[in-house]
This record gives C-alpha cells, structure tokens and sequence, in this order.
C-alpha cells in the first residue's frame, strides 16, 4: 500500500506530473493554506478566489487527499442546485480513480460508484457514502459527515431579495445538525449580492464572522494579476468591459458590490443622428449605420394591456450590433391602443410592432411571455404575415428578477462605452427613466430599460434559415 503524501501541496505536484502541468503560485497559496488549516484542527473555513481561479478543482483534490489519509472519512458536498454538486462530486472520483496516491482508495466489489456518490474503500460498515453531492433543496436529514463542503451555494438567482437570503441561511444553518464532533465546514465561493453570505465582520451582517478565510481577489491593491499567466493585463481589461463594473467588482474582486451603486447615466451613450442604409453589394444584400456593417439585430417587446397613461408601459426597443461588439439603439416604441376602437388591444399593438418590424428590417423578433405576453406570439406571426414583414417571431420567458438582466445588460456596454442611441431616443420618456433607476427601488419607471436589455442580452442573433412567409432583404452578415 502506497504511504499518503507528507501534504496537500505534494498530493497536488504528484497529481498534476501525472497530467503535464504544473502548479502556479496561486493554486500553492490554496494548497499550503488549507493543509495548514487541516494542521491547526479549525474546523470553520471560507475560501474566497476570484471566478475562474480552479478553486473548484483544488477542492476536489482537497476531498480525495482527505480520503487518501483518512478513508472512514464521509464527505458532503453542497452546492446551489444537485447538478453543481455532482460536478464536484465527479471530478473528486476521477480524481481517486486515476492518482498514484489513491491507488489503495478503490474497492474490489464497487457498491457505490455512481458520479453523485462515491465509497471508497475503507474499514466497518459506515451507511453514508464516503462523497455525496446534494443541493440546497434536497433533503439531507439523517445524513452525517465528517467534511462538508459548500461550493457556490450562494448564486445570483438565491439571494436577489431578502426573503431568499434568510430562506438560504435557515437552509445552511441545518448543516451543523449534519456535521459529526470535530468536522469541518468549508465555503467555497464569491459574493453575488451586497449582503453575502461571505460578509466580513467590518463589512456588515457576517453569517460567516467566526470562519477562518483566505481572501485572494484578481488583482491586489497595486493592480497586479493573481494569476498573470492566465489572467494577463488585457484578458482583465477584456473582462471588466465584457462583464461590467458590478459584476467584475462581486466575481473577480471578490467584493460584496450593493447593486444600487450602479448608475445608469444616459450621457454615456453615444449620440447619432443617421439612419440605417440597405443596399446590395456584389450581389449580396448589406445593411450599413454610420458606415459600419450591421451583423445582427432584432427587438424586444414587453407588452402591457393597460389603458394608455396607466399600469405597465408596453414598450418594443430595437437594436443592431455591428462586429465589434457596438450596439446601436435605433428605434424605441412606446406602444398605445384606443380603448374606444373596434379591434381588441393585442391586435392594435401587434399591427404597431409588425409595422416597426417590417420598416426596420428586423430578422427577429423577441416578446416575453410572463403574464399577459404569452397570448401574443400567434397573434404577432399572423400581424407580421399580413405587414410582409420576414421577421422571426420567438418567445422569451424572464427567469431573472428584472433589475439583474437590467445590471447585466446595461452596466457591460455603458462602462464599455458601446452603446449608441439615436437622436430620437432622446425624446422619449427613456433618459429620465435611466438617470432615475436605482436598484430595489419600488415604483419606478422601468418599461423601457427592461426591453432595451432584452435585445442587448439576445445578441448575436442570427436569420433563422427558413424565413417566416413574407420574405424581405436579408441584409445580416455571415
């Protein structure tokens, strides 16, 4: 029988020479402080590493040394939902099955080695597997383990209100009851909202104030990559504009960033005046703005029904993108109805949008569907037939609260200073509605800001190869 390794770091360096790689500075940093940690007996641990850092897979490793040392050990993985569980779960038995050191680890007869739960070889006749993966919403009552790791447990759709964060903490609360005498917890994760789980004592309410932790954010207080490698000056330039201030600040800083220091400032958009030019060149249809090609585009509607001046604005934004990524927002309807006219509500605007549609030269056509939307995409197919507008009509159902597809769509391009709008934008109701939004903040006007980012987060979009029944020009680059 293969003796256990001295350490975490030369169970690593054994695992990474059998597969060519090495083992960079920051993944040293991981290994020496949780086998110190191991050493010193704290059984309370918060590891925070920038997204992209592999502190899921050192993990990993860190489950199967644990077992090389000590095979009676039971192991609980936690995470979000059970999938994100059992991708740990399968990487730690990969792990055993192929290391130099875990050779003693495998069973003769494998009763359990399913890629969700694992048992390795070990003495007695111990119920729970030596790994087991479940998500915050299964039931883990009446299990026990000796190691329980809580990997990303906090994700953006589990703490976006208040009620969600306290049902979260009740949620991880129970693991004590799981945890044998003297185990170990360890938190594996970064911040996705202002009052994270993984809070500092000085930072606020910390769920996690008592737990040792290692804090290793992108870049340190002199600007410097953690891993400059991987993460060289310009990937974290490309980054921060892919992603946005607030995103960046919470996944690659690691800082509990409060949305509502997110300002949408309408003079960051770049003013135009022109108007889209279709012409064919070399036979090939082209659709130029401002002498840029455009290769994408399309609209989003969130439809209302309510009387004009009340309720939800129903309001359809239209967009183009051109190859460098700049959006351009051309056209913004806020769409009325008269209630005294003979044809019914949802046939005056859709006569509205296929219209738009077919002026524009919109390949798509994106209407969500929560609530009242989901009568409308038949009814805007026969309206976008009848108008001879070859526009793909496809339905969207918003499965995010409405202020985070706001941040992810908006913050990106406007830090990025990519967003254009034209002059007409300016005369709508939609700047003052941008200067005024604030995050959590209930009752404000919103309509527009939520179609605007419904096209910015549908790019690219691409002609569907069989157009609808009316045919027009195909004017999107291949």
């Amino acid at each position: 029988m293969t003796a256990p390794p001295a350490d975490l770091l030369e169970f690593v360096w054994v695992w990474n020479t059998h597969l060519g790689q090495g083992t960079p500075p920051v993944h040293r940093r991981i290994l020496r402080w949780l086998d110190s940690r191991k050493h010193a007996q704290d059984g309370r641990l918060l590891l925070m590493a920038f997204r992209g850092c592999g502190k899921s897979t050192l993990v990993g490793l860190y489950c199967a040394w644990l077992l090389s040392r000590a095979p009676e050990t039971r192991i609980l993985v936690l995470a979000a939902d059970h999938a994100l569980a059992t991708k740990m779960v399968a990487s730690a038995r990969r792990i055993v099955e192929r290391h130099p050191l875990c050779r003693h680890l495998i069973p003769q007869n494998a009763e359990s080695w399913a890629v969700d739960r694992f048992t390795v070889r070990r003495a007695g006749a111990l119920r729970d597997p030596s790994v087991l993966a479940a998500g915050l919403g299964g039931n883990i009552t009446g299990t026990r383990a000796e190691v329980i790791i809580c990997d990303d447990v906090e994700v953006a759709g589990n703490c976006d209100s208040p009620g969600k964060r306290e049902e979260l903490r009740e949620r991880l609360a129970e693991t004590e009851f799981i945890l044998t005498p003297g185990g170990t917890i360890l938190y594996v994760g970064t911040p996705h909202c202002a009052e994270s789980l993984y809070l500092a004592p000085d930072e606020g309410e910390a769920f996690l104030g008592s737990y040792k932790r290692l804090r290793i954010p992108l870049l340190d207080g002199q600007g410097r990559s953690a891993w400059p490698e991987r993460f060289p000056v310009e990937m974290v330039a490309r980054t921060r504009e892919q992603v946005g201030p607030i995103h960046f600040g919470r996944q690659m800083l690691l800082r509990p960033v409060a949305g509502g220091a997110a300002r949408l400032d309408p003079k960051q958009i770049i003013r135009y005046a022109e108007d889209t030019d279709y012409h064919e060149a070399a036979g090939r249809p082209v659709l130029t703005l401002l002498g840029r090609r455009m290769v994408s585009g399309g609209g989003f509607w969130d439809p209302a029904y309510g009387r004009p001046g009340s309720g939800d604005g129903s309001v359809l934004a239209a967009t183009y993108s051109d190859a460098e990524g700049n959006h351009f927002l051309h056209r913004l309807a806020y769409l009325t109805h008269d209630p005294g006219a003979a044809e019914d509500p949802a046939t005056q605007q859709c006569k509205q949008v296929a219209q738009i549609a077919r002026e524009l030269l919109l390949p798509v056509l994106r209407v969500e569907t929560n609530g009242i939307g989901r009568f409308l995409p038949a009814l805007l197919k026969r309206e976008m037939a009848r108008a001879g507008a070859a526009c793909a009509v496809v339905e969207v159902h918003s499965r995010h609260a409405k202020q985070d597809r706001i941040l992810s769509a908006l913050d990106p391009v406007l830090a990025a200073r990519k967003l254009h709008a034209h002059d007409r934008i300016f005369r709508t109701p939609f700047p003052v509605e941008m200067a005024e939004w604030k995050p959590d903040t209930p009752g404000l006007r919103d309509d527009a800001l939520d179609a605007v980012s419904g096209c910015l987060l549908a790019e690219p979009v691409r002609l569907p190869g069989a157009p609808p029944a009316a045919r027009g020009p195909g004017w999107r680059g291949m």
